[in-house]
């Protein structure tokens, strides 16, 4: 195995050094992008008509044509070989929250019977994979397997390491026979098209024209924990559902808050060196590394990127630090709350929206109350994050991050804005009609000689916003760390679209009526802000002054899955859905299925494994620690009784043993009731009713009996206790 880890690694070392032979080995520059069919290689590797052709549908969307198609599929296959790949895939994103890919070899016969290879335009824009065992939420039967991937041509195809060689990989959707979504993208790329066309209805409303595309990007900050690969190895609880069923809280958590930004230890730097490397030469911009707050918790985060790109690279740094970290002898935890007590995981999600001629249409300028276009774009977004709060809440909704919303960590299950003190008075400013006040670019004098003065941001940061202004983009706080960002981006991309068009219809309406176009869009800014003005919050969202406003302001405040998925069945929520052609009623309804199946089946395989590890950990391991005491409890009875000693004097053993036996009985007693509960689950009919079960019954009667399964632990000697603690995960590495 170790052999192998180093072989791998070997690889990985060549193919670098390769690359760097006759540049500057220090210059990440020198070798970004190498494993990616960029403008480099398509350059290199495609006729001059070809490539401008392909640059084109790359920004503008056109459809490229067969032949066309056919040249880029042999440059790309020339490229592909040149780099060691022999075979090809269709890299897709069903509804599993994960990656997909059926491998192909280059390999085939000419008539002749003569060995050669071959990639056609029709293998690169089409392939068929098996459909049947994807979920598909009811929108066909299992025994209707055909399904399409087509062509992605706007995301890079790479070369992915693996085994012993590289895989061609090549981004796509992933459709039905009869053309329904059967994935994650899809819908991401649709509502692009959406937000892109409202968007310049819109512009054009404010005078603005010759816009070619308006785009949406995405920058994903990933949180994640690394811990040994023995200690994971020996957790059923974390090989079955990626977060730790039991598991008593240690003396010292992150409670000195010195994890936070400390120096990163030796062997986690290496696992994250190999990472960037990687991830470099896959062109994924990672920019920044460092711990977070909980003991053996970091993060990576990139640049900015246009959001479909952005959902790709997220998957793939996923992928290559489960790869990385297998190699380095570490288990990477992807679970919003892999440990009870100590800080979750989550997946900061930066979103704006910017013109393809380089404009960001969120961007203040250095007087914002005379931007009268970054006011209408950031009007836009409170009016679609108000209205569509509830599926902005849906679309981050996950077992994982049940267990992390609201718990004094990450921001609460209500969605609520937050723009900060300066941006607060130009609105409100705006909405009294009283804009006579000067907001120059402030700066902060720190005072010291030998230091400069810095640039002041128009806001400061809320870390317990779940929605919040950070200078020229907005960050959507609350998606967990293993969900995919196409859903939360498809989401904001298609709310933003639809308040994009009820803006510009409402301009134009004033327009028609004879008012002034200017006037116009103070109107409709002035009753905007003033309807908007209860989503925004500026104070801490982790207080329960948050949870009365939200109660005050009619906010929704919803809990859990469950309660969230809700809201995909409202009319309302459906018909913006099918009006900008992101979702139809079937997909929705499949999304739906999908989502509340996938919860179901999720607790239900925490419940069992919680199961397992009582009777086979838990109970044995107390059972026999227990038989222990008792005898050598007996013994000492007898001895005392022989050389005439009190048994008050043995109150305190015999007190010890008392609360042992009692705690297990509980434990033994709380499994009985477990079981019950589980097995009921399987009586309910499916949907809401198994989801609200295993909200409201299933995951309560588990965390009933880790509480005393817990207790437990700190009574038994740790040489009887066979699970590793939260002690050794944490902080033994």
């Amino acid at each position: 195995m170790k052999k192998n880890q180093e072989s791998k690694t070997e690889t990985i070392k060549t193919i670098k050094e390769e690359l760097l032979e006759n540049n500057n080995k220090n210059a990440v520059s020198s070798y970004f992008g190498a494993l990616t069919f960029d403008h480099k290689a398509m350059r290199k590797k495609l006729p001059k008509e070809v490539y401008r052709a392909l640059q084109k549908t790359i920004q503008t969307g056109n459809k490229l044509s067969e032949e066309i198609a056919g040249a880029v599929a042999h440059g790309m296959k020339e490229w592909a070989m040149e780099n060691g790949a022999t075979h090809y895939t269709h890299w897709f994103q069903p509804m599993t929250g994960a990656t997909a890919e059926k491998h192909d070899a280059f390999l085939t016969f000419d008539k002749d019977g003569t060995p050669i290879e071959r990639f056609s335009g029709g293998q690169l824009i089409q392939g068929e994979p098996d459909a049947s065992s994807f979920p598909s939420g009811g929108m066909r039967t299992t025994f209707e397997a055909r399904g399409y991937t087509a062509w992605d041509p706007t995301s890079p195809a790479f070369l992915m390491k693996g085994g012993k060689g590289l895989t061609l990989c090549i981004p796509t959707v992933f459709i039905s026979y009869h053309g329904e979504a059967l994935d994650e993208k899809t819908p991401l790329l649709r509502s692009m098209d959406a937000v892109s066309k409202s968007a310049i209805k819109l512009l054009g409303i404010l005078g603005v024209a010759d816009i070619s595309r308006v785009n949406t990007y995405a920058g994903a900050e990933q949180e994640y924990f690394l811990v040994d690969r023995k200690f994971y190895s020996m957790r059923p609880d974390l090989v079955m559902s990626g977060r730790t069923l039991l598991g008593a809280m240690p003396p010292k958590g992150q409670q000195l808050e010195d994890h936070y930004f400390g120096a990163i230890p030796n062997r986690v730097l290496e696992f994250m060196q190999e990472v960037e490397e990687e991830l470099y030469l896959l062109g994924i911009p990672a920019k920044t590394r460092h711990n977070e707050v909980a003991p053996h918790q970091f993060e990576i985060a990139p640049i900015f990127e246009r959001a479909n790109i952005a959902a790709d690279h997220n998957l793939l740094v996923m992928e290559v630090m489960r790869r990385v970290a297998e190699r380095k002898g570490f288990a990477l935890l992807m679970h919003e709350k892999p440990f009870a007590g100590i800080n979750g995981s989550g997946k900061h999600n930066n979103w704006s929206i910017g013109t393809a001629e380089g404009v960001n249409l969120l961007e203040p300028g250095d007087t914002p109350e005379s931007n009268i276009q970054f006011l209408v774009f950031l009007v836009a977004v409170l009016k679609g994050v108000y209205k569509r709060a509830g599926v902005l809440r849906a679309s981050i909704a996950s077992i994982g991050n049940d267990h992390r919303l609201g718990a004094n960590e990450a921001p609460p299950a209500v969605v609520t804005v937050f723009l900060g003190e300066l941006l607060e008075k130009v609105l409100d400013a705006i909405e009294s009609g009283k804009v006579d006040f000067a907001t120059e670019k402030q700066v902060l004098n720190l005072g010291l000689a030998h230091l400069p003065v810095l640039n002041k941001d128009y806001t400061d940061r809320n870390r317990t916003s779940p929605f919040a202004f950070t200078g020229n983009k907005f960050e959507f706080r609350a998606v967990g760390s293993s969900q995919p960002i196409s859903v939360p981006n498809m989401v904001l991309n298609t709310l933003m679209a639809e308040a994009m068009d009820e803006l510009a219809d409402e301009i134009q309406s004033k327009i028609d009526s004879g008012v002034d176009k200017d006037a116009a869009i103070q109107e409709v800014l002035r009753a905007e802000i003033a309807a908007t003005k209860p989503v925004r919050y500026q104070g801490d969202n982790y207080s329960e002054n948050l949870q009365q406003a939200a109660a005050d302001r009619a906010l929704p405040n919803l809990k859990n899955t469950p309660q969230a998925m809700r809201v995909l069945r409202d009319s309302d929520t459906r018909e913006m859905f099918v009006k900008y052609s992101v979702l139809s009623q079937e997909e929705l309804d499949a999304r739906l299925n999908t989502r509340l199946e996938r919860y179901v089946k999720g607790i239900d395989i925490e419940a069992r494994t919680l199961q397992l590890m009582l009777k086979t950990f838990v109970i044995p391991n107390v059972s026999e620690y227990q038989g222990e005491i008792a005898i050598s409890f007996n013994a000492l009875m007898d001895a005392a009784e022989r050389v005439g000693v009190s048994g008050n004097t043995l109150k305190s053993q015999g007190g010890h043993l008392k609360e042992l036996a009692e705690s297990l009985g509980a434990v033994i007693d709380l499994t009985a009731e477990l079981d019950a509960v589980i097995e009921k689950m399987d009586t309910l009919e499916e949907g809401f009713d198994m989801a609200d079960y295993s909200a409201d019954v299933v995951l309560p009667a588990m965390d009933k009996v880790r509480e005393v399964a817990d207790k437990l632990e700190f009574m038994v000697d740790r040489d009887k206790w066979e699970l590793p603690t939260y002690s050794e995960m944490l902080f033994e590495h």
